[in-house]
């Protein structure tokens, strides 16, 4: 068997200094975690595919006094709804949606489908950039600010003003 011995007659230091294993761990542990989200990233769209209850098509046009107003994509030109004000979660959820539409080059134009599942979740996507939105993610108040969309009409438009939570 062959083994050094060090000339003070002890054994002799590690090849690999002691601070290079709790870093090769973290690289380790990193490689498996991103490998992890890669993969469950891949698995994500099957688990949107969940049944759909009710859809309505919607397009929702800014107004040259800020408002927004909702129309109903399947046909007229009268709004469903107009919001006023500054409505943080309703511009905010259209902001996030249509600057990934311009990330990817595509306009305005297509609706948006706003979605209700049997379980009463409710989901805000855009099927041109294949985002989607869990509103029940942002609590109830905020799903209600969408929900109210479902059955309005243009004869009883929702007029909302103030601020939104």
């Amino acid at each position: 068997m062959n083994t050094r011995v060090h000339p003070s007659g002890q054994r002799p230091p590690p090849a690999v200094p002691w601070p290079v294993w709790p870093l090769a761990a973290l690289v380790l542990g990193s490689l498996l975690l991103v490998t992890w989200h890669q993969v469950e990233q891949r698995q994500a769209p099957l688990a949107q595919a969940m049944p759909v209850s009710w859809e309505r098509s919607l397009r929702f046009v800014d107004r040259p006094n800020g408002d927004i107003a909702v129309l109903d994509a399947s046909g007229g030109s009268e709004p469903i709804a107009v919001f006023s004000g500054e409505q943080g979660f309703l511009r905010g959820s259209l902001r996030a949606l249509a600057r990934e539409r311009l990330r990817r080059g595509q306009g305005p134009e297509a609706p948006f489908l706003l979605q209700g599942h049997p379980d009463g979740r409710v989901t805000l996507s855009d099927p041109s950039s294949g985002e989607r939105i869990h509103l029940e993610s942002f609590g109830p108040t905020n799903v209600a600010v969408y929900s109210q969309l479902r059955t309005a009409s243009p004869s009883a438009a929702i007029i909302s003003r103030g601020v939104s939570p």
